[in-house]
């Protein structure tokens, strides 16, 4: 019976484990992910007119991304990222069915299928001289006929046929120095006009044969006050430029090949006005639109010599292209700011005192200024045009306006991510109501309405979808308050525009959003910028009544050495709670590892003058740095001169009025490479939030080493001058890269070590006592990483147990950066498949976890690559000690796991940047990927071995414990009867 008893058993523990499984499912696939994407800022956009293409809009954007959208939704149909450098200048729709793009300074030209965008053709241009870059599609061209592209580019005008890209013929201007403003053809013509300047003071017409490009006409007529560049084609005959010092308007007639010249002072046309003028790249005949300071003109152009001022916006505004309604009618929209909402007209180029729609629309005051808008019609019921309006923000966003309401909204400020940080949620609370979880009663309400609905099947798929989303929303991993595991955060992201945004990593939902220029814009300020994000005020766990709060830092200005300026932002509202304007510049923000009694965090901020400013400005603050003072330290890493400062701090600063949170710095070390065999390439530092769980490490034979922990190690890589540009450029002899390991307080060089035949580009991360970096390797042709580890070699002896015992080690005695250390370098390198784009390592609450490398590669994945992979004391022959501690035997090359992307089969489009963020759980850590793209997920380096998965089976365990209480029950009865019947004998 005992031994019935322990099969049963067994076999109920062997069912309990058998739901245990390291693989990823594919309905498990965002449970602890998700993925959003974005296209980027929109700079052109072109509107499909044949029916099966109405509900779309083509668009490129700064990010260097096409994409076509849905009108409907604002949701992507197709989207291609280009490449890094591939910049998108022209877009255009040809045959209503192919989406033109003319991208890397004129130097490619590919046609894409407009439905599905499948690329065609491409086709690509020589370009030896850098000029502004021009692409002309024929508004007549006929479907089922070759129809040819004229690309101006580098000096050369291509004819490229529209049926396979190729170049029909091409014709050099380069030569003549002539650079071609606009290229067109009138209808049923078989001339091409290219018109542009010679120099700055030479207007020229060219006619050219369409057939061959063979020049028919050339002539070119000079005008003494010279041209600045800027012109606008406004009919087949005129054309309006700007003069050399943009206070003039020039109007060029080139009729029948003769060219005259009649020029308007802008202060004639314009009453106050001052500075200089602009011309704006919209297309209208007959009409231009000039730009001033505190304006924007439309001026109507009646003849060579008179010019009238139609119209007049005053700033902020933007103005679209004209959209062609007919053959002799043209319309075009205005899009003003009237304090927190915008006014949208549509105007008729042949009525413009009469507006055919006027529209005021409620704006979100965080989205700033309108930056672009594009137009288009559509047909109503009454057969009368209806017009709608993709607007451009100042914040990136995208919004489609139609009958005065914002019918979809992108956060397309998302695609260009800058900077991130973290937060904790709240704690959760009793006694929350139902109106504080579902808003208001009426949610509620219909909710549940929804909910049954879908249990009678009666719901349609969008109130399905709809049920999904509150589900979604209401489900543990989406509230609003912080779980045990640590799991549910904000990240708090910055973006390139100024825009602050706190997403919740459960679903990736925007919890709040803060635009800085339209906080800070003013007289004094008027391009504040955003750069950094840093943790301002984080709450211990006695203060919970308290919010977390962030430091953005910016500046006014582009340069330098602008004013810079702070703005302290809760953390769970999104609300400024401070602000203010520095009289100072801001070059480099160093966060301390002190805080003052109200947990501030103090940060110094060094501006232009090498002088160190303390905040926050209070006397608490202040006593606490000045204890601290002698033991802070900085560096500078000066890439153009390829040298690196070491700094002290000093008390006292020289200016005319006393500042005792001002401190000057005095330079103790520098390290200056020769700048005929180094340059610097790439540097790297620790986090300053790591932590370094021990510093001993066990190893084979029950040995310890022990690490070299110091957060003041500096890792730099430098290449040789020749090997700075693309792979290949050089040969392997020409080509080394040095990697030094340095102390950044006293500038001693801790190891270096040189790589022959390397060339970057060099990605490295540094974590704990090791840095790993990654290049290529000329003479292989292939990727390789390398990894440095450094031990601390003056703690060896305390490997004598009576020492640890009678407390007679060294462990806890303190370590100086001015004492020599007796240090020990392993280092290996390896082979690596892929190249990187980003590089991080995985952090955990208390850093006992095993590490992995997070690598974005190429493909725009993120591949998570155990550490032991880069473990220094690999070798080919291991003994049965080290077997035992998992050293894995050495190979030339690291092993890439399919199982081992922790984006699955995602993309990460245009990835930039990797973080990663240590959760509760020591097990776990949070991780967010950011691109064009953005993606988080939460991976365990060493499997959940400090908690049960997510799909764990309770109810047998239930049954497990039952059984086991039965078993138990049932073997106590029989014993006892068996018993009996022995005592009965």
């Amino acid at each position: 019976m005992a031994m019935a008893v322990r099969v049963c058993l067994g076999f109920l523990i062997v069912l309990l484990y058998s739901n245990f499984s390291t693989a990823l499912y594919e309905d498990q696939v965002g449970l602890a992910d998700w993925h959003q994407k974005y296209i980027g800022k929109v700079k052109q956009a072109v509107f499909p007119t044949q029916k099966s293409g109405r509900r779309r809009v083509v668009v490129s954007t700064e990010e260097n991304v096409i994409a076509s959208l849905d009108l409907r939704r604002g949701d992507i149909f197709w989207r291609h990222v280009l490449g890094k450098d591939d910049h998108v200048d022209q877009i255009d729709i040809a045959l209503g069915k192919y989406f033109i793009t003319l991208s890397s300074e004129g130097s490619i030209l590919r046609a894409w299928n407009l439905p599905d965008g499948q690329m065609m053709w491409e086709s690509a241009f020589y370009v030896s001289t850098p000029s502004k870059s021009l692409l002309y599609v024929p508004a007549n061209i006929n479907l089922g006929k070759e129809n040819w592209f004229l690309v101006f580019s580098g000096g050369w005008l291509h004819a490229v046929s529209s049926i396979d890209g190729e170049i029909v013929w091409k014709k050099e201007f380069a030569i003549d120095s002539l650079e071609i403003k606009q290229v067109f053809q009138p209808p049923e013509s078989d001339i091409i006009y290219a018109v542009g300047f010679v120099g700055s003071s030479q207007f020229s017409v060219c006619e050219l044969s369409s057939k061959s490009g063979e020049v028919l006409k050339h002539n070119t007529a000079s005008f003494p006050g010279g041209f600045c560049g800027e012109a606008s084609l406004v009919s087949s005959d005129m054309l309006v430029a700007l003069d050399a010092t943009r206070s003039a308007l020039i109007a060029i007639s080139f009729q029948s090949g003769i060219i005259n010249f009649h020029q308007t002072y802008i202060s004639d046309l314009v009453q106050d006005f001052s500075g200089m003028a602009a011309l704006l790249p919209v297309k209208f005949t007959g009409i231009f639109a000039m730009k001033t300071v505190s304006s924007i003109y439309l001026v109507r152009v009646k003849g060579v010599s008179e010019l009238e001022v139609l119209e007049k916006f005053n700033h902020p505004a933007s103005v679209s292209d004209a959209l062609t309604l007919s053959e002799e009618q043209q319309a075009f929209g205005i899009v003003q700011h009237v304090e927190t909402k915008i006014d949208f007209r549509v105007k008729l180029d042949k009525d413009l005192r009469n507006g055919v729609l006027k529209e005021t629309i409620e704006m979100d005051p965080q989205r700033g200024h309108v930056q672009k808008v594009f137009i288009s019609n559509y047909v109503r019921t009454d057969k009368s045009h209806g017009f709608r309006a993709l607007i451009v923000m100042e914040d990136h966003s995208l919004s489609l306006v139609q009958q005065g309401v914002v019918v979809w909204s992108r956060e397309d400020g998302l695609a260009s991510i800058i900077d991130s940080t973290t937060s904790e949620l709240p704690v959760e609370k009793e006694g929350v109501s139902v109106a504080e979880v579902e808003h208001n009663l009426f949610e509620w309400l219909k909710g549940h309405a929804l909910k049954l609905k879908g249990t009678l099947l009666l719901a349609s798929p969008d109130e399905i979808a709809a049920i999904q989303a509150m589900r979604l929303k209401n489900s543990e991993r989406n509230k609003m308050t912080r779980d045990h595991n640590g799991f549910r955060k904000l990240i708090i992201v910055l973006t390139r525009a100024g825009k602050l945004l706190a997403l919740h990593t459960g679903d990736g939902r925007i919890i709040w959003s803060l635009f800085f220029p339209s906080l800070h814009r003013s007289e004094a300020c008027e391009h504040p910028s955003a750069l950094n994000i840093y943790q301002w005020q984080v709450p211990h766990h006695h203060a919970m009544h308290e919010n977390p709060s962030v430091l953005v830092v910016g500046r006014c200005g582009p340069s330098h050495d602008a004013l810079g300026f702070f703005s302290v932002v809760d953390s769970y509202t999104g609300k400024e709670r401070n602000s203010l304007k520095l009289a100072h510049s801001i070059i480099q923000v160093i966060p301390l590892p002190l805080t003052d009694s109200t947990e501030q965090r103090l940060h110094l901020i060094i501006d232009a003058n090498l002088q160190a400013h303390l905040y926050p400005r209070t006397r608490d603050s202040v006593n606490i740095f000045l204890r601290e003072m002698s033991n802070i330290y900085r560096h500078s890493i000066e890439v153009g001169k390829d040298m690196i400062r070491g700094y002290s701090l000093q008390s006292g600063c020289n200016l005319d009025v006393a500042d005792e949170y001002c401190f000057n710095t005095k330079e103790l070390w520098s390290i200056v490479f020769p700048s005929e065999s180094e340059k610097i390439a790439t540097t790297a530092t620790r986090k300053i939030n790591e932590v370094v769980h021990t510093q001993a490490k066990v190893i084979a034979d029950q040995d310890v080493m022990y690490k070299y922990v110091s957060r003041n190690i500096l890792f730099v890589a430098t290449v040789a001058p020749k090997a700075a540009g693309e792979i290949g450029s050089v040969t392997p002899e020409e080509a080394w890269l040095v990697a030094y390991l340095i102390d950044a307080v006293t500038g001693r060089i801790l190891h270096r070590v040189t790589h022959h035949g390397a060339q970057g580009p060099i990605h490295a991360v540094v974590s704990e006592n090791w840095v790993v970096y990654h290049y290529f390797n000329l003479r292989a042709h292939r990727y390789e990483m390398s990894v440095i580890e450094i031990y601390d070699r003056s703690r060896a002896d305390n490997k004598d147990v009576w020492k640890l015992v009678l407390g007679k080690h060294n462990l806890t005695s303190p370590v100086s950066s001015y004492s020599r250390p007796d240090v020990m370098v392993k280092s290996q390198s390896y082979f690596f498949t892929h190249s990187v784009k980003a590089m991080a390592v995985t952090a955990t609450a208390k850093g006992i976890t095993s590490k992995q490398l997070l690598i974005g590669t190429i493909g725009d994945q993120v591949l998570a690559l155990d550490k032991r992979f880069l473990d220094p004391r690999r070798n080919v022959t291991l003994t049965q000690s080290e077997k035992e501690e998992g050293i894995i035997p050495l190979t030339d090359s690291l092993p890439i796991i399919p199982q081992a992307y922790v984006t699955h089969a995602l993309q990460v489009e245009g990835l930039r940047g990797i973080v990663t963020i240590p959760a509760r759980l020591e097990s776990t850590t949070l991780v967010f990927s950011y691109g064009v793209d953005i993606f988080f997920t939460r991976i365990a380096p060493s499997r959940t071995y400090d908690s049960l998965t997510e799909d764990f089976s309770y109810a047998l365990l239930l049954i497990t414990i039952v059984a086991l209480v039965a078993a138990i029950f049932a073997t106590w009865i029989l014993s006892e009867k068996k018993e009996l019947r022995e005592k009965w004998r």
